[in-house]
């Protein structure tokens, strides 16, 4: 009986100490990866492991060689390619997200060889999920699974084949004011025939310099695993019907030539520089300067400037 009104004056004890108190709510829960930044460059398969619910408008300008190799010989073609393109992401929960990742408009113009031309992208879609998602070290390794449908013109170099999965496996680790990103993948198309099969391995490093300002720097590898027949009809239009058939590269991470020629080239490597600028704690822009550094008369890049700018809601 003792032991029994000692607890009960206890409890009252307790209960008139605190009733003048307010109850705290538990503290709002931190995400630990509020400061990671997506990649800039590689934008239709390099890819924030990340899952999360945003917006994401894209300006690329794109400068052409003025000479490409083919198997008849050096061809001038010069002029630029520019790229609007926005994609979408909505995550489901921390784990996992739909992803839209291609997407948008091209206005393709050569200076020589090839015709000028106007056209939509295809469009490609998929699911993120997050396998290691480590808050406490800062770690996230995710994959990435897409459908990429030739729905685009073929005027653009889109639109031929039967598509494509893209298989990608997404990296990153924050520590401190430093980011290391990473997406390593294949593009595996339905016909092997109109399209060539190749990966990719794209890398990001950060350091975010202020809370707002942080620069950064991307390295690309592009590779073809195996070559297209050259069968890849592409309007008929005087000089880009035969660009599957002499080119003597595949088209990085914007086209899938099926060029026949593609294994003579295997390898693109690109290098990109750039920053981001968080606007807001929803809204942030990037812009990279980025050019090959392997031969730029196997390939269609001479430089590239691109743009973008995120909203994340």
């Amino acid at each position: 009986m003792k032991n029994t009104t000692t607890l009960l004056a206890g409890i009252f004890m307790t209960g008139a100490l605190t009733a003048g108190e307010p109850i705290m709510a538990p503290a709002p829960s931190v995400d630990a990866f509020a400061r990671a930044i997506r990649p800039i460059s590689n934008p239709t398969l390099f890819d924030l492991a990340k899952p999360q619910t945003n917006l994401h408008g894209i300006f690329m300008y794109q400068n052409h060689p003025d000479m490409i190799n083919t198997t008849a010989g050096q061809v001038p073609i010069g002029g630029d390619v520019q790229l609007y393109a926005l994609q979408l992401e909505y995550a489901f929960n921390e784990r996992i997200s739909l992803v839209a990742t291609k997407d948008g408009y091209a206005d393709f113009n050569p200076d020589h060889t090839l015709n000028q031309a106007r056209g939509w992208a295809n469009l490609a879609a998929g699911v993120k999920y997050a396998f290691i998602y480590d808050e406490a070290n800062e770690h996230i390794l995710s994959g990435t699974a897409t459908i990429e449908v030739p729905t685009g013109d073929d005027d653009i170099f889109q639109g031929n084949g039967n598509g494509a999965v893209n298989l990608i496996l997404n990296d990153l680790k924050l520590w401190g004011p430093w980011q290391f990103s990473g997406s390593i993948g294949a593009r595996l198309p339905f016909d092997g025939d109109e399209n060539s099969t190749s990966g990719f391995l794209s890398t990001h490093v950060s350091y975010a310099v202020t809370e707002k300002f942080i620069p950064l720097i991307e390295l690309s590898w592009f590779h073809v695993f195996s070559a297209g027949d050259g069968s890849a009809d592409f309007g008929n239009r005087q000089g880009n019907d035969l660009v599957p058939s002499i080119v003597e590269f595949e088209g990085g991470d914007l086209w899938n030539l099926g060029a026949a020629n593609a294994t003579n080239n295997r390898d693109q490597v690109t290098l990109a520089l750039g920053a981001r600028y968080l606007v807001t704690d929803r809204v942030n822009v990037g812009a990279a300067y980025e050019l090959p550094l392997t031969d730029e008369e196997d390939g269609l890049l001479e430089d590239r400037f691109t743009l973008d700018v995120i909203w994340n809601f």
